[in-house]
């Protein structure tokens, strides 16, 4: 089985909001002008990433989760599904105005096995470019008065960004993605979304999008709470470390390499994305060429590894 890290194909989503950045910044041959996702690290029915080397070249993450539980050390009748879900976003257009629910409303109203905690790490900004975090209701009686009535710009709390800026967002956090912003989710495996607002957007068509308020009102976290992150930075002798978060559903990373490190696998499995730069993964000698826009996993069936060049990288793991 594998000595070499898993490279993935993303698996590209259009959107309402989207654009071509994920071409122009990330060199992507996308599929439609309004792309707005590339599900770069997925094995979620709904988009699972398919695998560019090794004896499961072809097969999609979904398979090699189900059938090769040896590559993330886990038993071959452990039947969770895979925890994790990779995306790069380009926000062309404001995102809809949305919450997440948490693992037990996903489980008993929306038939998924996860909610979605998620967090975003800014790839890049355009200038003044801004996201939605939290509310301002004080109680869930002024949040569902304030949903009823539209009255968006005092319920909603946003915040200002630039390229390199973390948020971590909850489940039950109101949240969206402005215009003019490029970001790389990591979150749990899920594919819910309740809408709460979409600025009356119409398709081609002529349609407006679904909105989900009951289901928002329910599962909002109110009053909103902004999260404390302990952010600790560790030197792997070339290599910058700098974790983001660390919390119930998944622990991130920024790298950042000038020269080279040798590493340990943390975790089970490790997820990596190259956000910026190139340079090389060396594993049992074996040495593969990486480019921003690239994704892998080193797999439980490597327990070291080295990185080599000038390049920055998101990690993740449970």
């Amino acid at each position: 089985m594998y000595t070499e890290p898993i490279f993935l194909q993303p698996i590209f989503k259009e959107r309402i909001w989207g654009g071509e950045k994920l071409h122009t910044e990330f060199r992507y041959t996308i599929p439609y002008k309004h792309t707005g996702e590339a599900w770069a690290i997925s094995a979620h029915e709904n988009g699972p990433s398919k695998i560019n080397n090794g004896e499961l070249k072809g097969e999609s993450l979904l398979t090699a989760w189900s059938h090769h539980g040896e590559l993330f050390n886990k038993s071959v009748d452990n039947q969770e599904a895979y925890p994790l879900l990779i995306k790069i976003l380009d926000a062309n257009d404001n995102l809809s105005v949305q919450v997440h629910p948490d693992d037990q409303y996903a489980r008993e109203v929306a038939n998924e096995a996860y909610g979605k905690t998620e967090c975003w790490y800014v790839v890049s900004a355009e200038e003044d470019a801004e996201l939605i975090v939290g509310h301002h209701a004080q109680t869930r009686e002024q949040l569902e008065q304030w949903i009823d009535q539209g009255e968006w710009d005092q319920l909603l709390r946003k915040v200002k960004v630039q390229a390199g800026d973390f948020i971590y967002v909850p489940s039950g956090t109101i949240h969206a993605i402005g215009k003019g912003i490029v970001i790389l989710e990591t979150q749990q495996s899920s594919d819910i979304t309740y809408r709460v607002y979409d600025y009356d957007r119409t398709d081609d068509q002529g349609n407006t999008r679904e909105l989900h308020l009951q289901q928002a009102k329910e599962v909002t976290t109110v009053p909103h709470e902004t999260p404390v992150l302990n952010e600790q930075v560790t030197k792997h002798h070339g290599l910058t470390e700098k974790k983001l978060v660390e919390e119930q559903y998944f622990t991130v990373y920024h790298w950042d390499l000038d020269g080279e490190a040798a590493l340990e696998r943390k975790a089970d499995f490790l997820q990596v994305s190259v956000i910026e730069g190139n340079g090389t993964v060396v594993t049992n000698g074996i040495a593969n060429e990486i480019k921003k826009g690239d994704h892998f996993i080193i797999p439980a069936t490597i327990d070291q590894f080295e990185v080599k060049g000038n390049a920055e990288f998101i990690v993740s793991h449970t």
